[in-house]
């Protein structure tokens, strides 16, 4: 049976998004870039999972082909890389909340904050939103940085003369 890709995916939506996100790792992933605020691999890498730097490195490349995040390098310190979310992936944010207050109904290990859960269930539209919009704003401001220090090198490399 060949491999389960977006490219082999049938038309059916379901194993689409299992294709794209479905597995384990990738979710995990997905809500450390959310929730986290989780940037770098090493981020990734310290979170209490456990995740493996050879399945990381491999998800993180298939959600960048799938055009869920973005590696970009880190304006601060060139040798690394941020990984953040395309559009297509703040559009997984209302999936993830629905999954987190499916957990949270069926699973009593489950630990989310009440506040949070509350809110959720009060509105998990305008929560979506909220954090949709947080999440561009962080991807703006990184961008308007990026192009700052693409300035500050460009104006260094004139002719002195």
């Amino acid at each position: 049976m060949p491999r389960l890709t977006s490219e082999n995916w049938s038309g059916c939506p379901v194993r689409y998004a299992a294709t794209v996100v479905g597995d384990a790792w990738a979710l995990v992933i997905l809500r450390d870039l959310i929730f986290r605020g989780s940037r770098h691999f090493g981020d990734f890498v310290a979170a209490s999972e456990g995740i493996s730097t050879n399945i990381l490195t491999d998800r993180l490349q298939r959600l960048e082909a799938e055009g869920i995040v973005t590696r970009n390098r880190d304006p601060e310190k060139a040798v690394r890389v941020i990984y953040q979310l395309t559009e297509k992936g703040r559009g997984l944010v209302p999936v993830v909340l629905a999954m987190i207050d499916w957990a949270q109904t069926w699973d009593a290990r489950t630990e989310v904050p009440d506040r949070f859960i509350e809110a959720l269930r009060d509105d998990p539209a305008a929560m979506a939103r909220a954090v949709q919009a947080d999440l561009a704003k962080r991807a703006a401001d990184l961008s308007e940085a990026g192009q700052a220090e693409g300035n500050q090198q460009a104006e260094g490399d004139g002719d002195p003369g």
